[in-house]
């Protein structure tokens, strides 16, 4: 008895609409679910139309519920949809004023003729939907933008403008019905600039929310000053900078305050943020206290060679020296220069073995590679060590 290997089933692929895609990616993200080519999705959607609007209806209904796929492009369209149906706008403007010339013409009484309707009808349409497509869809699309934009809103609203004439034109004749056409097309205008207003609210009650946050925010820091961080400070001064308590202490206190005065701060952030970072770090490690202090402005970045020689000059003090530790920067348009100082016993670099690489190279040589310059030696009073760190700026490296 023999059996026959039932074949697996195909999994499907995720419903997820293309980022690069023609329209709305709803027919390719179908196909590629279905495993179907992109063309025959089409042709069932434009058949189903046939069937009193059902192709558009679930067209639209899959569109709206299938999510875009995972990335952080932004969704581009290779169909210029709005300069598209901007055209269509053009083609109906002028089949109305050629029924209007006809039927003026014929001395045939305008508001009692269907064909008029459909032409005004179907230009306001057009020009309102290119606008709101152009507004709302194709300003966040890379290949396009706000000049694109406002391109099209300038070319619909000639369109609706002058269909507000034709209105107003034969207004006499037309009476109420073409009353009613001016208002309705004045109404789409304003609907093509109403992107413009939300954004303007938008930005309005996004401010109004930062300035509430802010001030509970500046509530919340005084009050934590006056109370939990008065109590830390306290926690650190009578257990010691070398006691474990301290350290944790140092540590809440750093976390609490950059969360309370700093803010968000950018993946490669500055110099100064970078190495206050990186003392609370070595707090939690070490029996040490690193004080930063920073002075000018500075435009080194946290992944420059500055930083990680400050860093390794940090490690050194607080592994070998202990207790306090500062840290100096002081930025200038000239360059940057960094001093970290510790109050241990001192060390004197020729005293170093030839095969201890730590300094000579970490420090004083990626300084030199980098074209800036490290110097190490006793501290003031001959008390613990201080290393020097000098980078020069843009300008004067060129100079």
């Amino acid at each position: 008895m023999t059996s026959s290997a039932v074949p697996a089933a195909r999994e499907r692929a995720p419903l997820r609409r293309p980022r690069a895609c023609q329209v709305s990616g709803t027919s390719e993200a179908l196909a590629t679910h279905l495993g179907w080519g992109p063309a025959a999705v089409r042709t069932i959607f434009v058949l189903l139309t046939l069937l009193w609007g059902a192709g558009v209806l679930l067209y639209a209904w899959v569109w709206v519920f299938t999510p875009w796929q995972e990335g952080d492009a932004a969704p581009t369209r290779r169909v210029p949809v709005a300069w598209t149906l901007s055209a269509a706008a053009g083609v109906c403007l002028v089949g109305t004023s050629a029924t209007l010339f006809a039927l003026t013409s014929a001395d045939v009484p305008i508001s009692s003729q269907p064909s008029w309707f459909v032409w005004v009808g179907a230009t306001t349409v057009f020009a309102v939907a290119a606008g709101m497509w152009a507004t709302f869809v194709d300003r966040d699309d890379p290949a396009r933008g706000p000049r694109h934009e406002l391109s099209v809103r300038l070319t619909v609203t000639a369109i609706l403008v002058a269909l507000v004439a034709m209105q107003v034109a034969i207004m006499q004749e037309a009476g109420l019905v073409a009353f009613l056409f001016a208002v309705t097309i004045i109404a789409g205008i304003a609907a093509v600039y109403s992107s413009t207003l939300i954004a303007k609210w938008r930005e309005l009650s996004g401010e109004r929310v930062r300035r509430i946050r802010e001030e509970q925010r500046a509530e919340m820091a005084a009050h934590l000053h006056d109370s939990v961080l008065q109590t830390l400070a306290l926690i650190q001064n009578r257990a010691g900078a070398s006691s474990e308590a301290a350290r944790l202490a140092r540590a809440q206190e750093r976390e609490l305050r950059s969360w309370l005065y700093d803010g968000d701060s950018p993946a490669d952030s500055d110099l100064p943020t970078d190495l206050r970072d990186y003392a609370g770090a070595l707090e939690l490690d070490f029996p040490v206290r690193i004080d930063v202090v920073s002075a000018g402005l500075s435009t080194e970045r946290a992944s420059g060679e500055v930083a990680a020689a400050a860093r390794e000059a940090m490690l050194n003090a607080a592994r070998h020296a202990g207790g306090d530790v500062s840290v100096y920067i002081e930025g200038t348009t000239a360059g940057v220069d960094v001093y970290v100082r510790d109050r241990g016993q001192g060390f004197s670099l020729e005293a170093v073995p030839g095969d201890r690489l730590g300094v000579r190279e970490s420090i004083i040589g990626r300084l030199r590679r980098a074209g800036g310059a490290a110097t190490v030696r006793p501290g003031a009073g001959g008390v613990g060590t201080e290393v020097h760190l000098h980078f020069a700026g843009e300008e004067a490296r060129r100079g």
